[in-house]
């Protein structure tokens, strides 16, 4: 019920009101019936822009720091991430995939749209980063079709860092959906998920024009931020030789 209060009267109105979101191909999404939402990830506003403007309802796979902050400001966002259905992921451990694909099943199991961000974290420069294969298992298990989503413009708006939203017009993309009926019963094996994460990713990436970097973007946040706690080293200055006056 409150996500309905949020979608149509109190949240989903002023979104559109400030971002006025440009929306393409929403006739793309299944009018019912299990589907999966891939989108590229570049703000905290992604969670709020693409549900604001789907007719039907969608869940996300959440990070489940949204559900442990500290404070006023931990808890507010806890009870609306609740409230509006988001389930917590745990991505720490080995089992972490696991259980968000079990998580991801259980919607489709329900016929629910289920949203995605392949990625698996946000983008931290605007660029499209390699996908991880959770996705593609869940695609080929349920035998669903995934619908590819870019969101343009969020990036600018809400930068890593930025609290406040700036007040711009956003782009909401949806594509075709993808079939991967072909895959069936290959959602154990790492050649077939990997070619269907990465279709899905291309397709996301005809989308939204990014610069696409073939690597995981934890994993470059994560050298990066190595690269960044590292002490600069300066260079030696040479003592200049006093040169007697004869």
């Amino acid at each position: 019920m409150f996500y309905y209060v949020l979608k149509y009267v109190v949240l989903g109105p002023l979104l559109r009101l400030f971002f006025r979101p440009r929306i393409e191909g929403l006739e793309h999404i299944p009018k019912d019936g299990a589907a999966i939402v891939a989108g590229n990830h570049l703000s905290f506003s992604d969670h709020f822009l693409m549900p604001a403007i789907l007719k039907r309802r969608i869940t996300f796979l959440a990070k489940a720091e949204y559900f442990t902050g500290p404070g006023v400001k931990g808890r507010l966002t806890a009870a609306f991430f609740r409230s509006i259905g988001q389930i917590p992921v745990d991505r720490s451990g080995k089992d972490a995939g696991k259980a968000a694909i079990r998580e991801g099943l259980g919607v489709l199991g329900r016929g629910e749209l289920l949203g995605i961000y392949p990625e698996g974290t946000r983008s931290h420069d605007g660029r499209l980063y390699k996908g991880k294969v959770g996705v593609a298992v869940m695609a080929i298990t349920a035998q669903v079709p995934v619908v590819p989503c870019a969101m343009v413009g969020t990036f600018e708006i809400q930068p890593p860092g930025q609290v406040v939203p700036r007040i711009r017009r956003v782009t909401i993309r949806f594509g075709e959906p993808l079939d991967f009926s072909r895959y069936a019963g290959l959602e154990n094996q790492k050649a077939a998920i990997r070619a269907v994460t990465d279709e899905i990713m291309y397709a996301i990436l005809g989308l939204s024009g990014q610069e696409y970097v073939d690597e995981y973007a934890a994993k470059v946040k994560a050298a990066q931020g190595e690269q960044d706690a590292k002490p600069k080293k300066f260079p030696k200055l040479r003592r200049r030789r006093r040169i007697r006056a004869r």
